[in-house]
């Protein structure tokens, strides 16, 4: 994915996750199952795309990541949530929850 791509997916999308890793950050690898289980299980309508920065720094550069891991979160093509290094499951669902569901009409 290039960020043309990105940036129409984006667009396109009602909810995007952008999740930015490293291929030698160990909480990168540890936090990435616990991320897809809670957006599968509460936020299906999110698309989830997982980029590794260093291989995406285009991307990455464009996105201002400068520390892994770092999620982003797109509602309506606009970045709702910006979290680096240390992010909190439960404080992110509950940052999402109430307009995923009016959004999402979930």
């Amino acid at each position: 994915m290039n960020l043309e791509e990105l940036e129409n997916t984006i667009k396109e999308e009602m909810g995007v996750l952008l999740y930015f890793s490293g291929e030698h950050c160990n909480v990168c690898h540890a936090l990435r199952p616990k991320f897809k289980e809670l957006f599968n299980s509460k936020f299906p309508k999110i698309k989830q795309i997982f980029l590794d920065a260093e291989e995406n720094r285009e991307i990455a550069s464009a996105y201002q990541v400068f520390s892994l891991p770092t999620i982003l979160v797109f509602l309506d093509g606009r970045e709702f949530v910006r979290e680096g290094r240390t992010v909190s499951l439960h404080q992110l669902e509950e940052n999402l929850s109430r307009p995923y569901n009016i959004m999402m009409g979930a």
